[in-house]
């Protein structure tokens, strides 16, 4: 099976889908493990104060504490599920617009009688598919980077937008396939 520029783009869609969603993932895992930590060493400064503070103010202050974490930690969560919508939503977007200007590139080629787009377009998928190469070490090189402030092996949560695109990519093989074989008949003619 060869690749065709359309899938190989839709792969890079993809691939820089996953890369950003694991930038996320570093970035909310990154700000969850600093707010634990500045929540551990103010408990601790609070209790080695010991004595010296009332019961009530430890009290106080580590409620205040848990209170401010928490509006940190709501606030990051917010922001990331925000970017990860916004994510999904570019990813969808960018493989239904792939979609479109692969059947306009049909249609031009079937009413012009050119195939210039297809010539091009086969010529540009050999690099398209090195920098599909490229983008799934940034990926990698990403998850690698979620892994290590996780602590553990982290899977960007990009389900969705795969779906996306895979979705519109099925569902614009056949009219693509059927808008080549008609410029090959034109063309053959």
């Amino acid at each position: 099976m060869s690749t065709t520029l359309t899938s190989a783009t839709n792969e890079l869609i993809a691939s820089y889908g996953n890369t950003a969603k694991n930038v996320i993932n570093a970035y909310r895992l990154g700000n969850e493990r600093a707010a634990g930590y500045v929540e551990k060493t103010w408990s601790a400064a609070v209790q080695k104060a010991g004595k010296r503070i009332s019961s009530e103010v430890r009290t106080n202050a580590l409620s205040a504490q848990k209170k401010i974490t928490g509006y940190y930690v709501q606030g990051v969560t917010l922001t990331t599920d925000t970017a990860d919508t916004a994510v999904n939503k570019a990813v969808e977007l960018a493989g239904k617009g792939l979609e479109q200007a692969a059947v306009n590139a049909t249609r031009f080629e079937q009413s012009t009688g050119l195939n210039t787009l297809s010539t091009v377009a086969n010529a540009a998928v050999p690099a398209v598919v090195a920098v599909n190469k490229v983008a799934a070490k940034l990926e990698a090189k990403s998850g690698d980077l979620v892994a290590r402030i996780a602590g553990s092996k982290v899977k960007a949560k990009l389900a969705g937008a795969k779906r996306a695109v895979k979705k519109t990519a099925r569902k614009a093989a056949p009219r693509v396939r059927k808008a080549a074989a008609a410029v090959e008949a034109t063309v053959a003619v």
